[in-house]
C-alpha cells in the first residue's frame, strides 16, 4: 500500500498484475493438487475394496472439481487486465476487485467441499486429514456500498478495498497451506 501511495498510483499496476496472476495460478495449482489427491485416494480405495462405498464422495468431488475447472477457463489474463487498468484505471480496478472477490468466494466453497470429502475418504483409509476450517469461508463484499464509499471519499476508500482483496487472498492461502500439510502427512502414512 505504501508503494502505491509513494509512486502516485503507478505501483498499483504491478499490484493489479500480481493479484490476477496469483488468483489464476492458485486456482490451477489447486485443481492439480486436489485432482492428484483424489486420484491417489481412488487408487487406495480400489486396492482396499472400499471404492463402492465411497463412490458418492468421489462423485461430489468430481462435481466440485468441475466448478474449479470452469473458473480456470474464465478471462483472467494478468497482462491484459494490467493493460486495461492503464486505460480505465479505477473503473477497471473496481471491476477486477469484484471479479477477484467473487472468484475467491466460489473457489473457496468448491475447494472446501472437496477438502471435506477428501478428509472423509482418507479417514476411511485409516489416516487423518483435518477437515477444512469452516470459519475460513467468506461472504461476498457489498459491492454497491464499496463503490459508493469510494466515490464519497474521493477514492481514498479504494486503497482500503485493495488492501481487503490482498489480505483476504493471503488468508485463503494460509488456510490452504495448513490443510495441504495434513494431506501430505496422510499420503506419506499411506506409503506413497
Amino acid at each position: 500500500m505504501g508503494w502505491t501511495i509513494l509512486s502516485c498510483g503507478l505501483y498499483s499496476f504491478y499490484v493489479t498484475y500480481q493479484l490476477m496472476r496469483r488468483s489464476r495460478d492458485h486456482n490451477l495449482r489447486r485443481i492439480e493438487l486436489l485432482d492428484a489427491a483424489t486420484s491417489f485416494a481412488w487408487q487406495q480405495t480400489e486396492t482396499r475394496g472400499l471404492s463402492a462405498g465411497l463412490q458418492p464422495n468421489f462423485g461430489r468431488i468430481s462435481a466440485e472439481l468441475a466448478v474449479l475447472r470452469q473458473k480456470s477457463t474464465e478471462f483472467r489474463d494478468p497482462t491484459v487486465w494490467t493493460l486495461l487498468s492503464l486505460l480505465g484505471s479505477t473503473i477497471v480496478h473496481v471491476i477486477m476487485f469484484i471479479i477477484l472477490d467473487g472468484d475467491l468466494v466460489s473457489h473457496d466453497r468448491a475447494e472446501g467441499a472437496i477438502e471435506s470429502e477428501l478428509s472423509a475418504i482418507y479417514a476411511q483409509l485409516g489416516v487423518t486429514v483435518p477437515p477444512p476450517d469452516p470459519t475460513r469461508m467468506k461472504e461476498k463484499h457489498q459491492y454497491a456500498m464499496r463503490v459508493v464509499v469510494t466515490l464519497v471519499t474521493c477514492g481514498l476508500y479504494f486503497l482500503w478495498w485493495e488492501y481487503d482483496v490482498m489480505t483476504e487472498g493471503n488468508r485463503h492461502f494460509e488456510h490452504n497451506w495448513r490443510w495441504e500439510d495434513g494431506l501430505v502427512a496422510a499420503v506419506q502414512q499411506l506409503g506413497a
